[in-house]
């Protein structure tokens, strides 16, 4: 089964979070785009068979989740896990501690980055959640600070 907006899903529980995240560094909201949600549905059927956190290779700024089966992971869960990362970004050097990972944090608070559209499916056999958001413009352009 797909799903894309239920309960705990829409596309508030996507946004709010980033914007959240967003607003605390100075950065204006991003907007809910029904152009990347249909383009975020569609990868998110195409990993629905395997569940394999892979990047679709598309056009915009990407942010992927994955969660194990037994858990409904939700729209908070995804983005709790990558504005978490902001731990880990240093602004002054314009980089990840070392050995950590903070694109998922730099790509939700891409100043550039204004409109925003998730997807989420529950992967056969009982493989987990995937989750993704697409972002536009995209972000994490090397050598420039996300705000």
């Amino acid at each position: 089964m797909f799903h894309c907006s239920d309960a705990q899903n829409s596309p508030q529980d996507y946004l709010s979070p980033q914007n959240a995240a967003r607003s605390a560094v100075g950065v204006g909201p991003m907007s809910w785009s029904t152009k990347l949600q249909g383009f975020a549905e569609d990868y998110a059927r195409q990993r629905k068979g395997d569940c394999r956190l892979q990047h679709s290779g598309g056009p915009y700024g990407e942010n992927i989740f994955w969660g194990s089966a037994g858990a409904d992971w939700t729209a908070a869960d995804a983005v709790r896990s990558w504005v978490d990362e902001k731990k880990y970004y240093n602004y002054a050097s314009n980089s990840c501690a070392a050995g950590k990972v903070c694109g998922h944090y730099t790509q939700v608070v891409w100043r550039d980055s204004t409109n925003v559209g998730c997807a989420r499916v529950r992967c056969d056999a009982n493989r987990g959640i995937f989750i993704i958001c697409n972002y536009e413009p995209r972000g994490n352009i090397v050598g420039r600070r996300p705000y």
